[in-house]
Parts: C-alpha cells; sequence; structure tokens
C-alpha cells in the first residue's frame, strides 16, 4: 500500500470516529416540543438551573419559533426561583426589550420587580436594591394598573417605602446619639416630608422634636410635638414627647392618659 492510500484510510477512520462520537456535550439538535417540554419538565422537578439552560437551548436551536419566545421568559422565571437575581434581570431585559408587546408582558415587568423586591436588605446596609425595586414596582402600576400585578406590585411599594423610611429613622438616630442633631434633624423631616404614610413617622416627629430641643430651638420643638398630638393622640411617641415639653410623665399617672387626645393645643 503507498503513502497515498495510507492518508486516505487514515482520514476515513478520522471522519467515521467523529460520526460515532459518544460525547455527552456534543451538540445535537432537537426538536422544539422536545426541547421546550423537558425544560417544562425540569421546572415541575424545581431544577431551576436545568431549565434555565434548557429554556436556553430552545432559543438557540429555534429562535425563530414562537416557543423561542416564551422560553425567554420562562429562563428569566427559571433564574429568579433559582435566586440568579443577577441572570434574571438580563434574560427579563432582554425580553421586555424585544417584546414590548407581547401579552406576558406584565408579568415580565412583575418578575423584574420582584427580582429586585427579594434583594432588599435590611436597613443598616445600601438600600440601592430598595430604591431600584420602587422605581419597578411604580413601572408595573403605571403601565398595568389594572392587572393583579398592580394589586401586588401596590403592597410591595407600601413596604419598600416604609423599608426606606426605616432606612433615614436608622441614619437619623445614629446622628442624633453623635449629638450631631442638625444632621438628625434633616432625616428626620425626610420620614415626614417623602413618606408621611408609613409607621415611622410617629417616631420621626417624636426624634424630631427631640432634636429641636436639644439645639435650643424650643418653640419648634413645641410646635413638632403638637403635630405629632394632633394625628397621633395616645400613641406612645406622643406620650413621650408630651413628657418632654411639660415634664409630665402620663405613664406613671394612667387615670391621665385619657386627656392626651386634648393635650396637643396647649402648644398654641
Amino acid at each position: 500500500m503507498n503513502r497515498w492510500s495510507t492518508s486516505i484510510l487514515f482520514a476515513c477512520a478520522v471522519l467515521l470516529a467523529g460520526c460515532g462520537s459518544t460525547d455527552p456535550d456534543a451538540y445535537v439538535e432537537r426538536p422544539v416540543n422536545q426541547l421546550y417540554n423537558s425544560a417544562i419538565n425540569a421546572l415541575e422537578a424545581r431544577r431551576w438551573s436545568d431549565a434555565a439552560e434548557m429554556f436556553d437551548e430552545v432559543e438557540r436551536q429555534h429562535p425563530y419559533s414562537v416557543w423561542a419566545t416564551k422560553a425567554q421568559l420562562m429562563a428569566g422565571y427559571a433564574h429568579y426561583q433559582a435566586n440568579k437575581y443577577p441572570d434574571a434581570l438580563i434574560a427579563l431585559n432582554r425580553y421586555i426589550q424585544l417584546h414590548p408587546g407581547n401579552k406576558d408582558i406584565a408579568y415580565a415587568y412583575y418578575l423584574k420587580a420582584l427580582s429586585y423586591y427579594e434583594q432588599i436588605s435590611d436597613v443598616s446596609r445600601d438600600q440601592g436594591f430598595t430604591q431600584r425595586a420602587l422605581t419597578a414596582l411604580n413601572d408595573i402600576v403605571k403601565r398595568f394598573p389594572r392587572t393583579k400585578y398592580a394589586r401586588d406590585a401596590q403592597l410591595k411599594i407600601d413596604l419598600t417605602r416604609d423599608h426606606l423610611a426605616g432606612k433615614e429613622m436608622s441614619v437619623g438616630r445614629y446622628y442624633q446619639k453623635k449629638r450631631q442633631y442638625l444632621a438628625a434633624i434633616n432625616r428626620f423631616k425626610i420620614v415626614i416630608d417623602k413618606f408621611q404614610t408609613t409607621t415611622h413617622v410617629p417616631e420621626a416627629l417624636h426624634r424630631l422634636a427631640e432634636s429641636y430641643s436639644a439645639v435650643g430651638m424650643k418653640n419648634e420643638a413645641r410646635k413638632t410635638a403638637a403635630v405629632l398630638g394632633h394625628n397621633y393622640p395616645g400613641n406612645e411617641w406622643y406620650i413621650d414627647s408630651y413628657a418632654l415639653m411639660t415634664g409630665k410623665d402620663v405613664r406613671e399617672k394612667p387615670e391621665e392618659r385619657g386627656f392626651l387626645t386634648r393635650t396637643w393645643d396647649w402648644v398654641f
């Protein structure tokens, strides 16, 4: 056998070996419905990462199929369920950009908002995700006001705003403890002005009255305490402000607590 014949036989052997490869990572094209159903099965088995990969494969192998559009959204959902929020946001933002008029677009915005919302940290840390969650939730309410997603988003908006107010209160208390009263005053006023419907307002008013008193602004302190008494009569923080302004601690005289609802006007 000459060298030419040997070369041909070797080339044929390489080709045959390639055709019979059992490499598990080798690319295998599969029907779109088979790929999509496998991804759904992985979802139902709570194998979130596997499902995300399979949905991505649907789009890679069949980019012009109607199932590719569904797979893009479902990949975002799978990443969200796996708590892989950055990957979820990439997938969902891409879906929103490519399919703004799709019937499922409201759900895509909702998942995007949840991906920020569930990254909200405690008030001692940076609140960047909280602010982004608030923006995304407000976007849902504005864009899709009559959907179930808007109703849930509104509830989460209230909780998110309360969280942001809590952050301002935490910083304000820190400044107050350090006797940096002007800085504390600014933080408490943010809560009162920007987060009026949150649960932190009564304490913010009391802390503001305390801080005004500490820097000698007695008249401002009394007016602030009066606002607290007018809007939250009988509230525990008003009891503290009443004691601060009058020197009378009604906790020691429970029989006098009933008069607190009429005592806010002593300032004027």
